[in-house]
């Protein structure tokens, strides 16, 4: 059973004068890579998200694909990871996994999340942490969240049609 206390708050509706804190794009850059990041991923559902995820997480940090899929949709549960304004960070804590794992997905075409707005998701960061997770993992959750309720932020990060872009906008390694 997930802990509670692990689940996401929706802080899109929290304004922040600088939303992109400087420690979540230290901390996501030390465990996201350029090859951690999809962009156009097929899929119709969210369900086929997760598992595409999962099987692309699993090959990459050699994990096994049920245990992440599971640990995903188990979360989810607890409720929605989705932000709004099309975005979600699916987020678990995966039996095995000794370090935190990140990746990024866009997807070809938006799916039904069931975000507080509403709308579709097409852009998610992927966190997976081990399931005795600090609460450095936490925080790092919590800032990544912050970070994606920046709009100038989020239209940067959807100009991008390359995974070094996609890197380097999500741990600020080019200047706005």
């Amino acid at each position: 059973m997930q802990n509670p206390a692990y689940a996401t708050t929706n802080v899109a509706t929290r304004p922040r004068p600088d939303a992109t804190p400087r420690a979540a794009h230290n901390a996501l850059a030390s465990i996201l890579t350029p090859a951690d990041i999809v962009l156009d991923l097929d899929v119709a559902t969210k369900k086929r998200a997760f598992d595409e995820i999962a099987r692309f997480v699993s090959t990459r940090h050699a994990l096994l694909a049920e245990d992440v899929r599971a640990s995903l949709v188990e979360r989810e549960k607890i409720g929605s990871t989705a932000l709004g304004h099309g975005i979600a960070i699916p987020h678990a804590r995966v039996p095995g996994l000794s370090q935190p794992v990140a990746a990024f997905v866009r997807l070809k075409i938006s799916v039904p999340f069931d975000a507080p707005d509403g709308k579709p998701v097409s852009d998610m960061l992927v966190l997976l942490v081990p399931e005795d997770a600090t609460d450095a993992h936490l925080q790092l959750l919590a800032e990544v969240a912050e970070m994606f309720c920046d709009r100038p932020f989020r239209e940067r990060l959807r100009a991008c049609g390359h995974a070094t872009e996609v890197h380097a906008v999500l741990t600020r390694s080019q200047q706005r």
